[in-house]
């Protein structure tokens, strides 16, 4: 398993967890962003610095993901491509997509844009709090354990 990370919007708080996990658990990871991330000096840490422009991280992950790896993304298209190529998606928030929940989630996705892009103000979501940090740990590590044994 690799891990790879939509790290243009991911908090610096959700990297840092992701840089312990993978020192402690060997795991290689890559941040992929369209901007220079600093990355703590690593074997298993690198990060990847793509072109600007709309999706060009997000198409580097795809690319480059394979089945059984983690994708760490609040991006819920990504997410849906990464599934079907036999990935694990993670938001920062600790939530898990699935196969059973991607689709949903790009509906409303879906349905969240037309109202904005109508002028309808729907606000973002709330900043991340500890609860979320937490989530976000708890799942990790459970993948990692799943993918050691």
């Amino acid at each position: 398993m690799k891990i790879w990370v939509d790290a243009d919007a991911c908090p610096v708080v959700i990297k840092e967890i992701l840089f312990r996990a993978a020192q402690r658990a060997e795991i290689h990871t890559c941040l992929v962003a369209n901007q220079y991330i600093k990355v703590p000096p690593s074997p298993f840490i690198k990060s990847v610095q793509v072109e600007s422009g709309f999706d060009v991280a997000d198409n580097e992950i795809v690319r480059r993901a394979n089945s059984g790896d983690l994708v760490i993304t609040a991006d819920i298209p990504l997410a849906d491509e990464v599934i079907d190529k036999g990935c694990t998606a993670l938001s920062p928030r600790g939530e898990l997509f699935t196969k059973e929940n991607i689709k949903g989630r790009l509906t409303m996705r879906d349905f969240m844009e037309t109202l904005r892009s109508s002028g309808i103000q729907s606000g973002g979501p709330p900043p991340l709090d500890q609860g979320d940090r937490m989530k976000f740990a708890n799942h990790l590590d459970r993948l990692i354990a799943k993918n050691s044994q």
